[in-house]
C-alpha cells in the first residue's frame, strides 16, 4: 500500500504538468475562434486540480523511487495521462463514447494512430490539433518530460527512463545526468518537428493548420492526420516527399541523432548498424515494391509506382501510418508485406513502434551462431553489434520477448476472432495495435477507421495499444505475481 502512495504522490504531480499541455489547443481555440476553450480550459483546470491533490495528499510518501517501481508508475501513467487527454475529446464530440474517447487518447499518446472518428475537416481546428499535440507529447515526449522533471520532484528520474526507453540496451547514456538526456532529446525533437512545420509551410505551401498538424503526427510516427483521406487528401507530391524524408529521420535512433550534433558529423549514422539496417530495408522494400506495381500494372507509369509505393512502404514501415493511396487494393503481396516491416522497421530509441530493427540483427546474428556451433561445437563465437559484445542476458531477454511479443499477438487475434471478425481484419487489427501502427487491413483497412469497434473490442486493442508501445514486458511485468510479492 505504501508503494502505491508513493507512486500516486509522483503521478500527482505528472497530472498537474501535464495540465500545461492543454495551454496549445486552449490558445488555438481562442486564436481561430472555433468555440472549443470552453472544454480545453475545463480540462485543463480539472486535470490541474486532480494532480495538485493527489499531490498534496500523497505528500508525506515522498521518497527515491526503488528499481521495481519503474514499471508500475509508466504503466499507470500513461493510463492517467490518456484519461485525463480524452476529457476534450468527449466534451466536444457530440455522440462520442466514453470507451471511444478513451481509445482515441491511447491512440495518440501511443502514437498508433488509429482513429474511431470520422468527419476530421469538420472538427474544430483546436481538436485536431490537440490530438496532434497527444502523439507529439507521446512521441517522445510524456515518459522523457516526466524524467527531466522528476527530479524537481524529489524523486530520480533513472528507473522510469530505463522502464520505457525502447530497445533491448538501455544502460547506454547520451550525458552524464538523466535531465541532461531528456533536455537533449527534446531539444533535437523540437527542431526536427519545427523544420517539418517549416517546410510543409513554404515548400509544400500548405497551410500552418496543415503544416503543425502533421509536423506532430510525422515526428511522432504517430500517422494522425486532419483529413479522412489521410495524406492522400493533399493529393501533394512535395508534401509525401517532405513527410518520408520527416519519417526516415524521426525512426533513427535520436542518441545517434544527439551524436551527431555533438559531432557535426554524419559519421554517427555510418558507424550505426541499425540505422543503416532501417534505411536499406525500408527504402530498398520501397523500390523493390515500386517495381512490383509497375510490373503487376497498378499504375500507368513506372515514375507513379514508385512514388506511391515508396511513401506508403515508409510509412508503414515506420509504425507511422499515413496513407496516401488505398493500397488494400493492391496485390496481396504489397500491404502484407508492409504490415511485416512495421513490425522491424523501427530503430531502438525512435519514437516508432514494432520490435525494433536492432533486436531482428540480434536474432539473425545469434541463428547464424547456433548454425555455426553445429558445424564447429567448441568454437567460441561471441555475438557482436558494431565491434562490441552483446551479452548474454541481452539475448536471453531478446528471445522472452520475441516470445511475449508473438504470443501477445495471437491471443489479439484469437480474441478478436471470438468478437465476430474475420480472420484477415482480426489478425491484422493485433499486427497494427501491438505494433502501434493503426491502420490494418480488411474492415480496418486504409480507407475505413475503427469507428465499427464494439466495446469489447475496443478495450482489447486499447490495452494491444498500451502494451505494444510499453514494450510488453514494461506492461505484463506488473500483471505477474512475483512483481507484487515483498
Amino acid at each position: 500500500m505504501i508503494r502505491l502512495l508513493v507512486i500516486a504522490h509522483v503521478l500527482g504531480g505528472l497530472l498537474t504538468v501535464f495540465a500545461a499541455t492543454f495551454l496549445l489547443p486552449l490558445a488555438w481555440s481562442l486564436a481561430v475562434d472555433d468555440g472549443a476553450h470552453v472544454s480545453f480550459f475545463t480540462s485543463a483546470t480539472a486535470c490541474l486540480a486532480a494532480g495538485a491533490l493527489l499531490w498534496a495528499f500523497t505528500r508525506r510518501y515522498r521518497r527515491e523511487l526503488e528499481p521495481r517501481d519503474g514499471p508500475l508508475l509508466v504503466v499507470l501513467g500513461w493510463v492517467t495521462m490518456a484519461v485525463a487527454a480524452s476529457v476534450p475529446l468527449k466534451l466536444e464530440i457530440p455522440g462520442l463514447s466514453l470507451t471511444h474517447a478513451f481509445f482515441e487518447a491511447v491512440a495518440g499518446l501511443t502514437t498508433t494512430g488509429a482513429t474511431v472518428l470520422t468527419g476530421l475537416e469538420h472538427l474544430p481546428q483546436s481538436v485536431n490539433i490537440w490530438r496532434h499535440a497527444m502523439q507529439w507529447y507521446g512521441g517522445m515526449g510524456i515518459i522523457v518530460m516526466a524524467v527531466a522533471i522528476l527530479p524537481m520532484l524529489g524523486v530520480g528520474g533513472m528507473q522510469l527512463f530505463k522502464a520505457e526507453m525502447a530497445g533491448p540496451m538501455k544502460e547506454s547514456k547520451l550525458t552524464p545526468r538523466i535531465t541532461e538526456t531528456a533536455k537533449a532529446l527534446w531539444l533535437i525533437y523540437i527542431s526536427l518537428t519545427a523544420a517539418c512545420a517549416l517546410s510543409l509551410r513554404y515548400i509544400a505551401e500548405e497551410s500552418w493548420f496543415d503544416a503543425v498538424c502533421h509536423a506532430f503526427s510525422a515526428l511522432a510516427l504517430g500517422g494522425f492526420s486532419n483529413r479522412d483521406a489521410s495524406v492522400g487528401g493533399f493529393e501533394s507530391p512535395a508534401v509525401e516527399a517532405i513527410l518520408l524524408v520527416f519519417m526516415l529521420i524521426a525512426v533513427l535512433n535520436f542518441a545517434t541523432h544527439f551524436r551527431a550534433v555533438r559531432a557535426r558529423s554524419i559519421g554517427p549514422y555510418l558507424r550505426d548498424p541499425e540505422a543503416r539496417a532501417v534505411l536499406v530495408l525500408l527504402l530498398g522494400s520501397g523500390l523493390a515494391l515500386g517495381l512490383y506495381l509497375h510490373w503487376q500494372g497498378q499504375y500507368d507509369s513506372l515514375a507513379e509506382s514508385l512514388r506511391h509505393a515508396l511513401f506508403n512502404t515508409v510509412s508503414l514501415g515506420t509504425s507511422t501510418g499515413y496513407m496516401s493511396q488505398d493500397y488494400a487494393g493492391w496485390p496481396v503481396f504489397a500491404p502484407m508485406w508492409m504490415l511485416f516491416l512495421a513490425c522491424v522497421g523501427s530503430s531502438a530509441g525512435s519514437t516508432g513502434g514494432g520490435i525494433k530493427m536492432i533486436r531482428s540483427l540480434i536474432l539473425v546474428r545469434q541463428t547464424a551462431r547456433e548454425l555455426g556451433r553445429i558445424v564447429h561445437p567448441r568454437a567460441i563465437s561471441p555475438l557482436t553489434i558494431n565491434g562490441q559484445i552483446v551479452e548474454n542476458r541481452i539475448i536471453f531477454a531478446v528471445l522472452g520477448f520475441m516470445l511475449l511479443w508473438g504470443a501477445t499477438q495471437v491471443v489479439v487475434t484469437f480474441l478478436l476472432l471470438a468478437t465476430g471478425l474475420d480472420f484477415l481484419t482480426a489478425f491484422s487489427a493485433a499486427v497494427a495495435m501491438v505494433n502501434n501502427l493503426g491502420p490494418a487491413l480488411g474492415e480496418f483497412g486504409p480507407t475505413a477507421n475503427y469507428a465499427s469497434l464494439s466495446a469489447v473490442q475496443a478495450w482489447l486493442l486499447t490495452l494491444a495499444m498500451l502494451a505494444g508501445r510499453l514494450e510488453l514486458l514494461t506492461f505484463f511485468v506488473v500483471l505477474t505475481g512475483a512483481f507484487w510479492r515483498r
